[in-house]
Formats: C-alpha cells, structure tokens, sequence
C-alpha cells in the first residue's frame, strides 16, 4: 500500500489501541496507569506470539509476561525500530497489533527483531526479550490472478502480497500499477447492462470490493463494502451482482453492484475459491475438502455436491488403476463452464485415493476433471500423471479448452468435446503441449543439462503458468506465469491441429530481489521427476490440503497439515521423524521427485528458505487494537466470549498442559519438543482399517491459526466421516468436533457446560 496510506492506518490502529486498551482495563476494574510503587517488581516479557509474522498487512500480537501493568508499550529493535501500545488484559496477558507500514530492504527476505517491553514511568525498567521474525513479503511480488479488459486490450494482474493490480496493454506492452486496497487477492472484468466496462478488485485483508470503471482514463474507483478474506469473484453485469467466495466465514456471497448490499450468504465447505456459473447454477469449490458444490444463483439455495466416489471413472495417470479405492475428491484450482456441451471443467489433481491392498500412497493425478451440473455427476477424471493444472480457458464455440501447468511449465490444448464425450474419446483429448520458456536470463534451480534427460522435466518449468485468458475473438492467449512474472502471449489460431505457438512474453515486473526465496518457491511448485508429486499437491499455498492415504510406514490416511508457522515448531511428521526445516525438505523433496535427481545442497537451502517463510495470516478475530474480540459469533450459530475462554483454557478445561503459549504446542520450546501423546482422540478414520497401520498417539499440534484449517486431528476425525465406503463432510466447524469427541485424556473438556464450551471455542478462534 502507499505510504501515505499505511501512516493514515498506522495512526488510526494507534489511536484506535490506545482507546480500546483503556475500555478494557476500565471493563476489568483495573486501576488508571499511574506510576507504581517502587516496591513493585518489575514488569517481564516471557514471549511474544506467533514469532513469525509478516509486514503484508496488519498482524495482532499476544504478549504473555508477567507483573504487566497499564502504560507499557512493545519495543521494536532495529532494523524496525517502533514502539507500540500494549492492551494489557491482566498480569501476564496482553496484545498488540503491528502496524502495516513496515518496510524492508528489497532484497532482504526477512528481519529478526529484538522484541522488549518499554515504560517511561516504572520505577523498575522492564525485564525479559523475545525474538521476532518479520517476513518481507511486502517487497515479494506474486502475480497469482489475472483477468482480461471485455475489449481485450488490457490484461488485469493482481499480487496480493505488495497490494498491487497491474494494468498490461497487450499492444504496447505498458505496464501500469492501479491503487488497491489491502492484498488484492480474486478480480473479475465485465460490461454492464448499458454497455459499460468494469474491473473488480476483491480483497484478502479489507472487507472492500473496488470497481473500475474501464472508459475512463483517471481509473477512478467505487469502493463497497463486501467480505474479509475474499479468494474467489465472479460477476454478473447485466444482473449487477457480484459473488464472492471468502474463506473467514466460509461462505459465497452475493452483492448489490449498486450499493454492495447482501441478497443471499450461503455458507459452503472451508477455504472456497474456484467459482463458476452454469445457466441457473453457481458451482463453488472447496480448497480443504475438495468438494464441489452448487448453488443456486437466485438465491443461494445449495442444489447438490459434486465429488468422486468409489468406481469413478479415471483416464490416464498412475491411478487409474485405483479407480475402485477412490474416497472423495482433491481440491478444485479452478473452474470454467461450458452451457453449450452442458458441462463444468475442472482441473484438480484427480479424485483422492484412500487405502488398497497395493499400498499405493499420495495419488496425485493432475489433470482435468468433468462435471455435470444438470445431474449433479463427477463424470469422470482426464489424469495426465505429472504437473499441476491451474488455470484453465474455454473457447466453447471451437471446443478447445486451455489447462495452464504450474509444475511443468506448460499450457496443454485440450478437445473440450472429447473430454465430455466418452472415456476412450477423453483418452484422446490432448492435442498439444506448448512449453513456456523462461526469460533469457532466468536463475535456474539446476544446472542446464539437468533437466529434459531421464524422464525429467524440461527448462520451461522455471516459467511457472498459473492463470490463462483468451481474447475476445479467441485468436490469442494469454498465458500468466508466476515466477518470472511475465506473460507468455500464444497464437492459438490453429490450436485445434496442434499448431498453437509463443509469439513473445511480456514483462510485468522485472526485479530479482530475494533470488534464493524466488527459486525456493520455483521448487516448491514445480514437478521435475515428473512423478505428479508437488509441495503445493499437499499443502496449497503452504496451508492444508484435505487428507490423503501415505508415509509408507505407518501407511494411513492423516490430514493434510499447514505450513503456516511450521518453521517454530519441529520435530515434523507423525510420528516425529525428521528433526529440522532442512532435514525434512531435503527428505521430502527427494521423494517427491523419486530422487530424479536427489536434491542439491542449494536447492534444500532454498527450498527450506521458501518453507520458512510462510506464516498464518492476521487472525480475524481480533481487534483494531489486536486484542481479541469481546464476543465472537461461533461458525456453527450461538456465539461465545474469548476472555472467559482463556480462563477455562488456562484453568479447568486443562488444556495449557499440552497448548502452551505463544504457540499453543509443546514443540515450540526445545525441552518440550518431539512428544508423542495419546490423549483420546480417534486414531484413524474407519475406511479400510485392515489396509492401515494404525498407532496411537499424535504430537501437539500449534493452535495458532486454527480458525482456518479443516480438518483437525492427525486422523482427520474432526472434519471428515466415513459412509458408503468413501469420505464425507460431517461438519465444517472441526473444533467443535474436537472437544465434544475427545475422550477425558484430552485435557478436562468433558467437565465444561455447554456455555463454557462456547467460550473456549470463540477463545480457540482467536489464536
């Protein structure tokens, strides 16, 4: 955001902390702050929470210590170097909120600060440290979306980390940045009912959709209030509504384009993103699930869910011989509907294989999926065995369909007709793959002559496709390419006889800065061994990724968990087998690829770096001040009050034993780290038990951030039920699950009355 913009914010979150930490104590009865008695001991800093964080936007603070008294501020060491007020709840708990102006040099991926507690009138000086890391992700470019202007001369770009859209004419290659909100994330162009062009801008961390209006050279914006945590837009423009898809709430909305009123909320399955629209049909995908529901666009109305099930039809791809074994579905990247072959295409990585006698682990298939709405049916699966299709494009009048390879550098020229067709016509439905190759000059994560040699990927894989468009007579597309941030213009004229072809790439963004970071990522999308298996096919984003049937020994299904934070909080896997950040990528990212080639030292130093640096978002449930709210509305209705929930947290619900703070985990200190408990909690998911080894006992998880990940529990019990042989949904709010199934091991929960419950799950949502 501008400079001017963040100080604005920056002075109202100061003044806004400084109000709200007053209200509090004068809530609690405590006294105004005066200087203290000189007997009194000195107020210390035990720890500060989460110690990762990032300068992308705002971030609340927990601040646990002891003797804490009104008046004293949080002290940022150099290279930051700010104080900021503390909301101080009682002797040992308090908040902050770290402003969203805090800025890095370019080049440097992240800052470790001193972190102490500062008050001019102690009479004692404050005691105790902490360490903070601040990730520079406001200086990491990351082009994740892109949309077309309806004329076809401009093309849309958004980076959400650095809060930035850029506008790209296609003619003249001029790029321009547009003012935004808070992490631009999801964007939509259309034309009005009078013929009017329009840009959508939906965003991550501002509960704001902004519109551009396009015939208009100022780009001028409307701005209207719409929901926190916007991942997916679609618009209507000549109905003159807008659906969004918001991960806070988990729900789809549908706002007023006049005035950003709400005509319907539907809530739908955790993390959605991927929209569609089909006729009289909304088609919503769930990133954690991997369902795919429809609503109905009138009113919101849910009409069915779409996942695979046993005995789905599987073409092509190491597991299509497991056709029978299939237990649910693999997250929905993205959606595009045909109304004239009467079908939604979907690329995914294929429907989730659970246990089988073969032992077959980590059935990553990506390719494109089939739906038929009318029917509600998962048709079928067109697996192509390696990659990761992201982004995908119709052009329904010739029946072509555009699938963009994340992990294989890319773009695949698909028969949309024969993918409807019939299984053995789906076999048949790739016309051509046009690679995207990088900039001259591109770092590459191996020497040249690795890569295009026993089996391998090839050099285009540093591209990284992610998004595509076409223009608006079809003759031309666009091809968005995450890494080098350019994008690769395709003539796809004679597309159709396998003719398509790169006529040039056009540069958004040129810097370089954080190299080692950019490769690091570059690794951890891209499928070089060719095996289909990818960092992102498990944890999306560096967040979960839903369950999947692995880990050789003990084989069974766990959950897929977050990357989010991870770095504090070794040793990794269940049980615990790998020691470090290093230790485990270099692991994982060997088997990944089959160790077609084992990975360089430089790779696991950057890979590792890439890991490293992903972090939970701010959470929502928290004030301007950084404190969380007084009384939080509970996902699944009633509502509950986190103050008394730390309290039960704390106290009789037992469950500090094993959650201590800051990072609610017992492998957040190195004495504490690496232990195996058996707490009650279901073991595994009853799917095929004699085909899993099963072993009591899990390592604690962190509960920063659990208002955001589905399912919980390593057997992902808390989430997911078993019926008719496969996986279902039995409830999207996973931690209540956890406290109403948790046998009298885990914690005390089972003396909590109703209403105590309550307010410990509104107290678990705002970690």
């Amino acid at each position: 955001m501008g400079s001017s913009r963040r100080r604005a914010v920056l002075v109202a979150l100061t003044v806004a902390a400084i109000a709200v930490g007053g209200w509090v104590m004068s809530r609690l009865g405590a006294p105004s702050a005066t200087p203290p008695a000189a007997s009194a001991p000195a107020p210390r800093l035990l720890s500060v929470g989460p110690r990762l964080t990032s300068n992308e936007t705002s971030q609340p603070l927990s601040i646990q210590g002891e003797h804490l008294v009104p008046g004293l501020s949080l002290a940022l060491g150099p290279p930051l170097s700010r104080h900021l007020p503390l909301t101080v709840v009682d002797a040992a708990q308090a908040y902050a909120r770290l402003p969203p102006d805090l800025v890095l040099p370019e080049d440097l991926p992240q800052a470790v600060v001193d972190v102490r507690l500062s008050s001019p009138d102690a009479a004692r000086p404050p005691e105790g440290s902490a360490r903070l890391t601040v990730v520079n992700d406001a200086a990491f470019t990351d082009l994740t979306a892109m949309v077309p202007s309806p004329d076809g001369r401009t093309l849309f770009l958004a980076s959400a980390p650095t809060d930035t859209v850029f506008a790209l004419e296609v003619d003249t290659g001029l790029v321009e940045r547009l003012a935004t909100g808070d992490g631009p994330s999801a964007l939509a162009a259309w034309t009005d009912g009078s013929g009017r062009p329009w840009l959508g801008v939906a965003h991550r961390y501002q509960a704001e959709l902004w519109l551009y209006p396009l015939d208009t050279p100022a780009r001028e914006h409307r701005v209207l209030p719409a929901p926190l945590g916007a991942e997916g837009l679609l618009v209507d423009g000549v109905g003159g509504v807008a659906f969004v898809a918001e991960r806070v709430g988990d729900s789809v909305q549908a706002l007023s384009l006049e005035d950003g009123r709400v005509r319907w909320k539907t809530p739908v399955d955790p993390n959605p993103r991927a929209l569609a629209r089909w006729k009289d049909l909304l088609a919503v995908g769930s990133l954690q699930t991997g369902q795919l529901e429809l609503l109905r666009r009138e009113d919101g109305a849910p009409v069915s869910t779409v996942v695979p099930g046993p005995g789905v039809a599987i073409v092509g791809g190491n597991t299509e011989r497991f056709r029978a074994q299939v237990m649910g579905g693999k997250a929905p990247r993205f959606l595009v509907a045909s109304e004239r072959l009467g079908h939604v295409f979907m690329s995914s990585l294929g429907p989730n294989v659970g246990p089988n006698p073969q032992r077959m682990e980590v059935s990553a298939n990506s390719g494109v999926s089939v739906v038929e709405p009318s029917r509600g049916v998962y048709v079928r699966h067109r697996g192509f065995g390696a990659g990761g299709t992201e982004g995908l494009a119709l052009d329904d009048a010739a029946g072509l369909l555009f699938a963009a390879d994340v992990g294989l550098g890319r773009v695949r020229v698909l028969d949309a007709r024969a993918l409807v067709a019939s299984d053995a016509a789906a076999r048949g439905a790739v016309l051509q793959e046009v690679a995207v190759m990088p900039p001259e000059g591109t770092p590459r994560i191996r020497p040249p002559e690795d890569f295009s040699t026993k089996g391998r990927a090839g050099e285009e894989l540093h591209s990284g496709p992610s998004a595509v468009a076409l223009s608006p007579d079809a003759h031309t597309l666009y091809v968005l390419n995450r890494f080098t941030r350019t994008v690769a213009v395709v003539d796809v004229r004679e597309a159709r006889t396998g003719r398509a072809r790169v006529v040039r790439q056009l540069p958004v963004e040129t810097s370089r800065a954080q190299a080692k970071r950019r490769l690091g990522q570059v690794l951890y999308y891209v499928d070089l061994g060719r095996t289909g298996i990818t960092c992102d096919g498990c944890h999306i984003e560096g967040h979960t990724g839903g369950v999947f049937y692995e880990k050789t020994q003990p084989n069974r299904i766990y959950r897929s968990t977050t990357l989010r934070g991870s770095r504090d909080t070794p040793p990794y896997f269940t049980p615990a087998s790998h020691i470090s950040l290093m230790d485990t990528v270099s692991f994982v990212g060997g088997r990944n690829r089959f160790h077609n080639p084992a990975p360089s030292p430089s790779e696991v130093e950057a890979l590792a770096l890439f890991n490293a640096l992903v972090v939970t978002p701010p959470n929502p449930y928290r004030d301007a001040a950084g404190a969380p709210l007084e009384t939080v509305a509970l996902p699944d209705g009633g509502a509950g009050r986190p103050a008394r929930g730390r309290v039960l947290f704390e106290g009789k619900g037992a469950c500090v034993t094993c959650h201590p703070a800051p990072l609610y985990t017992l492998d957040q200190d190195l004495e504490t780290r690496g232990r195996y408990l058996d707490v009650g909690t279901p073991v595994a998911l009853p799917l095929r038990l004699e085909q899993q080894d099963l072993a009591p006992g899990a390592a604690t998880p962190s509960l920063v951030g659990a208002w955001d990940v589905w399912p919980l529990l390593t057997s992902a019990t808390a989430g997911y039920g078993v019926k008719d042989d496969r996986l279902v949904v039995e409830t999207r709010f996973p931690l209540r699950a956890v406290l109403e199934s948790s046998g009298v091991k885990h914690g005390d929960v089972g003396a909590l009355t109703p209403e105590e419950r309550d307010d410990l799950l509104a107290f678990l949502l705002t970690l």
